[in-house]
């Protein structure tokens, strides 16, 4: 029986995806829930590693909603990892205090890649679990993403074992031995659309495929062993939520600027950016039928509240006139960082970003 939940009060985000007309632009922000927030912090401390705080339902909805008690931000995002479903695949993840993200049992010959298999999704139940218990704690305030790796960015991972500078390892597999990455990339999609299918019928109301690593391939390659297989995936997601609502899918490949008119067509709602392109060449790449997000340098938020705000204005101006049509979709602009906020951010600095955007959108939207 799918859970029930509270009414949604603000639904500012979920109509950008929709590529609806709202009053302002709204914002949320990669790894929103993190270490720039002390609060974050103390209840990490308190979960004992990153794996503990992850994999316990209610440390996860308590940091998942941290920021939303300091700042009014309009969606809130799963707190999880990208490198969970890998994990219940049995390759050992662990993350050392300090380190990224290792695997005890990379995947890098043959023998390694015939014993992968898409995983028994009841191994993954503690983040279906944590999305329902986050979706009841916010009892409407705004929406609830979930997300997942897309299937090159988890086989960067799963190769190499941790992150990598160069991606020697899954680059010489990819170029020397592309039957065995296909047959990796196919488990990952069929793995990934399981896992986001599941955080639908938890509750989530939105998705998002972190093509985080998707930049670091040549041209061609990019098409071939990260694009084919998001989507996929994509074709392959639940249309509707458990309150019947459309759940938009959101898109985000880091450094992938170069191939955005081929992004345009994938099946998605929405479109993320980092802060390479701009926004208003993005919007006339892609077309008209997608949502953009983005894409703030993080780094900006090292800069004086001044410096912030006038950054805020430049992104916002350069992704041109907001919609305001009530009765028609047309362009929409959902704001974010270009990638995951830094964990030395000062706290008040995302105050000064968010109260920025909600202003001057607002503004834009009264003088158009």
């Amino acid at each position: 029986m799918s859970p029930s939940f509270a009414p949604l009060k603000n639904d500012t985000f979920l109509r950008a995806c929709m590529r609806q007309a709202t009053d302002y632009t709204p914002i949320w922000l990669m790894r929103q829930a993190g270490r720039y927030l002390p609060e974050y912090c103390a209840t990490r401390s308190q979960a004992g590693s990153f794996m503990g705080l992850a994999t316990n339902v209610n440390f996860a909805t308590e940091v998942t909603l941290q920021p939303l008690a300091r700042y009014p931000l309009d969606a809130a995002i799963l707190f999880s990892d990208i490198l969970t479903v890998p994990d219940a695949m049995g390759l050992g993840l662990s993350f050392a205090q300090g380190e990224g993200p290792r695997f005890a049992n990379p995947v890098r010959d043959e023998a390694a890649v015939g014993q992968l298999h898409v995983p028994d999704m009841n191994k993954l139940r503690y983040v279906f679990d944590a999305v329902t218990s986050i979706r009841k704690a916010l009892s409407g305030q705004v929406p609830l993403i979930g997300f997942s790796g897309s299937p090159w960015t988890l086989a960067c991972y799963m190769v190499e074992g941790a992150g990598s500078d160069d991606y020697r390892l899954v680059k010489s597999m990819l170029y020397s031995r592309p039957d065995l990455m296909h047959r990796i990339l196919q488990t990952n999609a069929d793995s990934v659309a399981a896992y986001l299918n599941a955080q639908i019928d938890a509750g989530a109301q939105a998705v998002m495929i972190f093509d985080s690593w998707g930049g670091v391939l040549a041209d061609g390659a990019f098409q071939q062993f990260s694009l084919a297989y998001t989507s996929q995936v994509l074709a392959r997601l639940t249309r509707k939520g458990v309150d019947d609502q459309v759940v938009p899918r959101i898109v985000f490949t880091k450094g992938g600027g170069m191939w955005l008119q081929e992004m345009g067509q994938l099946d998605c709602e929405v479109l993320g950016l980092d802060w390479t392109m701009n926004l208003g060449k993005a919007r006339a790449l892609v077309g008209q039928h997608k949502a953009l997000q983005g894409n703030l340098d993080p780094n900006i938020l090292f800069a004086s509240p001044d410096q912030i705000e006038a950054q805020v204005r430049r992104v916002l101006d350069s992704f041109g006139p907001p919609h305001q049509d009530l009765h028609a979709t047309g362009p929409t602009h959902i704001f974010n960082l270009g990638h995951g906020i830094s964990q030395y951010t000062p706290p008040d600095h995302v105050s000064c970003l968010v109260s920025a955007v909600h202003s001057y959108s607002r503004a834009l939207r009264r003088v158009a």
